[in-house]
């Protein structure tokens, strides 16, 4: 997967994921390394993974811009100590409906400065 655009910008507003779901995906993103493998390759799988019914829905398909959880592709996935110290902001984040167009969400070193902005 490993892409971004300014395109995101453009992406119709989605609705938050549960918040059992998000402590979950944040839990593995800062601890699993399998998981945060899958994740920046394919972060609709690994969601599916999850049971989110939305990438279960999605599976074998590359979200294109405008698509649910392509704002949750990255070229470089945050690391486990960012994702962790992060983690109060993204729940909050994910959990919102409307803000999922933010693309940089799980970049590398842009997470804080990222959600700042949203």
């Amino acid at each position: 997967m490993n892409t971004f655009s300014d395109d995101c910008d453009k992406t119709p507003e989605h609705a938050g994921i549960d918040s059992k779901v998000v402590d979950i995906l944040l839990e593995k993103l800062s601890t699993d390394d399998d998981f945060r493998a899958t994740f920046q390759a394919d972060p609709v799988q690994a969601l599916a993974s999850l049971g989110v019914a939305e990438a279960v829905a999605m599976a074998g398909r590359t979200p294109q811009p405008g698509d649910n959880f392509y704002c949750m592709t990255t070229n470089a996935l945050a690391s486990k100590e960012e994702i962790a110290a992060t983690r109060a902001k993204l729940q909050q984040h994910l959990v919102a409906a409307g803000n999922h167009n933010v693309i940089f969400c799980f970049e590398a070193d842009k997470v804080c400065s990222t959600l700042e902005r949203s």
